[in-house]
Order: structure tokens, then C-alpha cells, then sequence
């Protein structure tokens, strides 16, 4: 792989280029990493680019589509393969969001509420001709979710420890199975180093 470093607005900008290379149906676009990558932020940050470039948008957050309570917390608050395998639905994210906008032009923008687990009770949003779905989160790859590009915001393991608060350091477990598994760096379309995130760097390959 070739490291080339890169501004903040570099990585929005190519990011942008590489949804524009799509045709004018509905692109899927998952940023995918720990949450002290702050995910929602580059997510939040593609939405005007696209929109200047006649690309209609629709932002979502993996964290208002999780699963219910009684089944994500079923073996506890901390418990770190159910964060991995049990938390996001998966299914309600692909019917409502991912493969709803392509069959039937329209999108739910949230399913749960994250704290309290109960429905939102949203109404679905239309999605005109080449809508771009922002669906940002963590642990999002090789979850079998409908997508067109990924973005993988990457970490040392070093770095993700030490940006982990002491008091979910439960969670590194799930990331390290994460990084053996899923493989983000292997799996996604876009990867960005971001262990200093003022001096990101695009990874590419040689």
C-alpha cells in the first residue's frame, strides 16, 4: 500500500470524487470507525460537497438503528461480543435505509431511540434520482449491509487504546476481533489513517 498524507479537506474532497464516479442511480456510502475517529463527522462533512454537485443526500446514523434493548444488553452492558455481533440491526437498516432507497425511493431516517430503545416513529423520507445514503458508525464492515463505497477510518491498536475511555475499555475486546475478522483495511474502498487526525493520510494501493 502507498500512505500518501493528506488535509481533513482532502479526504472529504476524495471521497466525494470516488461517490461522483457512480451513475445517477442511488449510491450507499458507509464511514466506518472507532467512535474517537468521529465517524459522524466526515459523514456530516460529504453532505454539502455532494449536494453542490446535484447529489441529493441522506444523512443516517448506525446508532438509530440498533437492535432492541432486551436483545443487544441480553448478556449485559459490557459485554463485548454482543457489541460486535448483537447490537446494530442489521436487517432494519438493509429493509428500511440501504435497500429501500434503490427499490422503493424512499428511506426511514431513524428506527430507535439509542437511549431509551423505544421507536422513533419516523416517517420515511423521499429519495429523488441518485440520492447518496451517509450511513456513518463503528464496527459497520462485513455485517452484510447494503453498500456501494466504504470508508474505513483506521487506527493503531496503540492509538485505539489509548482513545478509549477507561470506562469502556470493555469495547477494545470487540474492536480486536473487529480488525481479525472483518478486516476493515482489507475490506474497505477508502481507508484513512487518522492516529493524528489534523495529518490524516489516504492509503492506496501501490
Amino acid at each position: 500500500m502507498h500512505v500518501q498524507p493528506v488535509t481533513p479537506d482532502g479526504v472529504v474532497a476524495h471521497v466525494v470524487e470516488r461517490v461522483l464516479t457512480h451513475d445517477a442511480r442511488p449510491v450507499r456510502v458507509l464511514v466506518d470507525g472507532h467512535p474517537s475517529t468521529r465517524p459522524e463527522a466526515l459523514a456530516d462533512a460529504l453532505v454539502e460537497p455532494l449536494r453542490a454537485a446535484g447529489r441529493p443526500t441522506a444523512r443516517v446514523g448506525a446508532r438509530d438503528f440498533l437492535r432492541q434493548r432486551s436483545l443487544r444488553l441480553e448478556h449485559g452492558h459490557r459485554d463485548p461480543d454482543s457489541l460486535l455481533d448483537a447490537w446494530l440491526d442489521v436487517e432494519a437498516l438493509n429493509r428500511e435505509v440501504l435497500t429501500s432507497v434503490v427499490r422503493r425511493g424512499r428511506w426511514l431516517p431513524s428506527l430507535r431511540d439509542p437511549a431509551t430503545g423505544r421507536s422513533t416513529r419516523a416517517g420515511y423520507a423521499e429519495a429523488p434520482a441518485g440520492t447518496v445514503v451517509v450511513l456513518d458508525g463503528s464496527l459497520l464492515l462485513g455485517r452484510g449491509l447494503d453498500a456501494d463505497l466504504a470508508v474505513h477510518l483506521a487506527l493503531s491498536p496503540a492509538t485505539e487504546t489509548r482513545n478509549t475511555p477507561l470506562d469502556e475499555a470493555w469495547t477494545l475486546a470487540a474492536y480486536g476481533r473487529y480488525r481479525r475478522e472483518a478486516r476493515p483495511e482489507r475490506r474497505a474502498d477508502v481507508v484513512v489513517r487518522v492516529d493524528h487526525p489534523d495529518r490524516p493520510a489516504l492509503l492506496l494501493p501501490a
